[in-house]
């Protein structure tokens, strides 16, 4: 195209920008990417309501016009470039009810499943495990047995019902890496045309990971997914309807796998570059296994702390002693609200602050009073819940004049004399 513009002339900014068409800035929007987990968005395609366009299957003229209309708010992640729905909701979509069929009579369509399987047979060892997640019709699993039958061949599918057809068994439930990693042990996860429908795709590739890392096995995941990458050059918008919550970009796709946590094997375009093809393997990452074993240990301290501490307050209570607690509100109240300091054995709270004074504790109801309400009425023990706070009310309770047998504080588990046991604060 030639310019209009006379020699010599530069074109005026007015006139440039009323002839050349200029976006706004972008409406950048907080939502947590599918793929990156970034949380910048910026708007892909106009708002609208369009019905359920693959699986609901409506049997009248009447029904089809009279479809629940559904949000299509599509965003694009300005990270990883991922197109995503963030108004999606997968409870909307019956996938429990209709199955997800994607070209299955199709020519070209069959030839792809043939390079699939011809693919996955390379990475099979002689007795695999291969489990499909989101395994429709079987058929790529029964490829697979026929063509390596000394495996163990397992389809999910909530959708199918639990039957054992040949050498491959399908189950009528949604995969739970947690729970059927360590139970099947599979060499090879598939999942083909699921990852896209998923409100959180990377979500489940990390717990894949972890559930992985935690048999401290290998696990192969082969996945794939269609690519926008034409649509995106050619600026076709049919692609985007409400069962597909996420569009994969090349980039986005590798996004997804390098957060995921898993190594990279193999990244192909198939099928006229329409669909993205991806082997990654898990259970090489063994600080994630430090962290959850560190977590589970920490949850079984607490359980053992509520009963040991629990079992304290109650024989405080039958002694007959006199006990305040020092702090109504925050992790003082938290103290009370995890051991069940109730208001009936514990009535006394005192705080410092006098802005808490007459106000009540969130949870287990006593009134909070002032600590000098400990001067008159003096108690025989103080438990101070904010450990890293003890030293400083002690310290304030000596300048006030205030005395008790014992200060208690919470260490490792078990009620401890602040002033005569060894803690680090």
């Amino acid at each position: 195209m030639h310019s209009t513009v006379p020699a010599g002339k530069s074109l005026g900014r007015r006139q440039f920008e009323r002839d050349v068409p200029r976006l706004k800035s972008p409406e950048a929007q907080l939502g947590i990417c599918p793929a990156c987990a970034d949380q910048v968005a910026v708007p892909f395609l106009d708002e609208e309501t369009q019905p359920l366009a693959t699986v609901a299957w409506p049997k009248t003229s009447e029904e089809a016009r009279m479809m629940k209309k559904l949000p299509l708010a599509f965003v694009r992640c300005v990270n990883c470039g991922h197109v995503y729905n963030s108004k999606f909701h997968y409870e909307e979509v019956p996938y429990s009810d209709k199955p997800n069929l994607m070209f299955n009579q199709g020519t070209g369509w069959s030839k792809h499943i043939n390079r699939v399987c011809n693919l996955l047979l390379e990475y099979l060892p002689p007795d695999p495990v291969v489990v499909e997640i989101g395994c429709g019709t079987g058929h790529l699993l029964q490829a697979l047995a026929k063509q390596h039958p000394n495996g163990r061949y397992i389809g999910f599918d909530p959708n199918v019902e639990f039957q054992k057809v040949g050498s491959v068994e399908f189950r009528g439930e949604l995969f739970n890496p947690s729970q059927h990693i360590a139970e099947l042990s599979p060499d090879i996860l598939v999942s083909r045309h699921v990852l896209e429908h998923l409100m959180n795709p990377l979500g489940f590739l990390q717990t894949i990971a972890v559930a992985s890392n935690w048999t401290r096995s290998t696990v192969r995941l082969y996945t794939e997914v269609p690519c926008i990458d034409r649509a995106l050059e050619t600026g076709r918008i049919v692609d985007f309807y409400y069962e597909h919550n996420s569009h994969f970009t090349t980039n986005s796709f590798m996004s997804m796998f390098r957060r995921s946590g898993g190594t990279v094997e193999m990244l192909v375009h198939n099928y006229n570059h329409e669909v993205l093809s991806g082997l990654v393997s898990f259970g090489s990452e063994h600080r994630t296994i430090d962290i959850a074993h560190a977590a589970g240990s920490h949850r079984e301290a607490a359980r053992r702390a509520k009963l040991n501490v629990g079992q304290q307050l109650s024989e405080l209570f039958e002694s007959g002693s006199r006990v305040v607690i020092w702090g109504g509100t925050g992790k003082a109240a938290a103290f009370m609200n995890y051991f069940n300091v109730d208001a009936e054995r514990f009535p006394l709270v005192v705080d410092s602050d006098k802005s808490k004074w007459g106000t009540f504790v969130p949870g287990t109801g006593q009134q909070i009073v002032s600590r000098d309400e400990l001067l008159s009425n003096p108690v025989d023990i103080v438990i101070i819940p904010m450990q890293w706070r003890a030293r400083d009310v002690a310290e304030e309770m000596e300048g006030a004049g205030i005395s008790c047998r014992e200060i208690l504080i919470e260490h490792e588990g078990r009620l401890i004399d602040f002033n005569k046991d060894v803690h680090p604060y």
